[in-house]
């Protein structure tokens, strides 16, 4: 690391007031350039210490920039990862509030559960597929708090890789029973089609989230607890939203979910 406690938890405070007043900020890397990715997730460990003093509780976790192809863009080898806290939590069908956002946007996501604790190094897709009591559907509203979504790697994952809200819902199925892979998405706004996309695009499989997850932590010294809940990353790339647009998501076999943003 770099950058010392005090001016982790400054920066921890910039940005988590920022999520909670609604309004943006520059890229933090702008006034830290040596950052390096140890301060990046000791930043987002420190905005998660602020809202769990608080009272909040981890509801989650959540794996980002899932795509091989924009992987090779940034230059990078595994996905960036976050947490979800209890409060962004949207109830199936239910209602977002997006005043409380800066410039959201909707992505359609896997969602596992497990039912027993993975640990890395070396967690595989196996591991994951047997650790896993059940997938479903989940719609992730990402809201970075830089000035028009513009940031570098190391600023986004400082921001907690730009969580702000999800909705889970549909039918709870057995990921042995289908094949994640070719499991087909599609996402509607306003009863329009504005998004395809298939389990294939995060990582090959989905599962791969979860396992990559996994050994990301276990360099850290934590891993993933049974009963944890994880979105395994967008299918599609994220659609932006109004206030009034209703966002529906399809996923083959496993039902649907939606929310409203009013």
């Amino acid at each position: 690391m770099s950058l010392d406690t005090a001016v982790i938890r400054e920066l921890a405070e910039r940005l988590e007031t920022c999520e909670l007043q609604a309004r943006d900020t520059l890229k933090i890397t702008l006034d830290h350039p040596e950052m390096d990715w140890d301060d990046a997730y000791a930043v987002q460990d420190e905005i998660l210490r602020r809202k769990l003093s608080r009272g909040a509780r981890v509801a989650g976790l959540k794996a980002g920039l899932t795509s091989f192809a924009k992987m090779r863009q940034m230059g990078i080898e595994t996905p960036i990862f976050g947490f979800l806290a209890d409060t962004f939590l949207v109830p199936d069908g239910g209602q977002c509030r997006h005043a409380d956002l800066i410039h959201p946007k909707v992505e359609p996501e896997i969602v596992f559960v497990t039912k027993a604790p993975l640990k890395g190094p070396g967690c595989s897709i196996a591991e994951v597929l047997a650790a896993t009591d059940f997938v479903l559907a989940g719609i992730e509203v990402i809201d970075s708090r830089y000035r028009d979504f513009k940031f570098d790697l190391k600023s986004v994952v400082a921001d907690n890789c730009s969580s702000s809200r999800f909705v889970v819902g549909g039918i709870m199925r057995d990921p042995r029973d289908l094949d994640l892979r070719t499991t087909g998405a599609v996402m509607e706004k306003n009863g329009r089609i504005v998004s395809l996309g298939a389990g294939a695009a995060v990582l090959g499989h989905p599962a791969n989230a979860v396992a990559m997850l996994a050994n990301h932590l276990g360099r850290r010294g934590a891993g993933i607890p049974a009963g944890t809940l994880i979105l395994t990353g967008g299918l599609t790339e994220a659609v932006a939203v109004e206030p009034g647009d209703h966002v529906a998501l399809h996923m083959q076999g496993m039902g649907c979910t939606s929310l409203t943003f009013v």
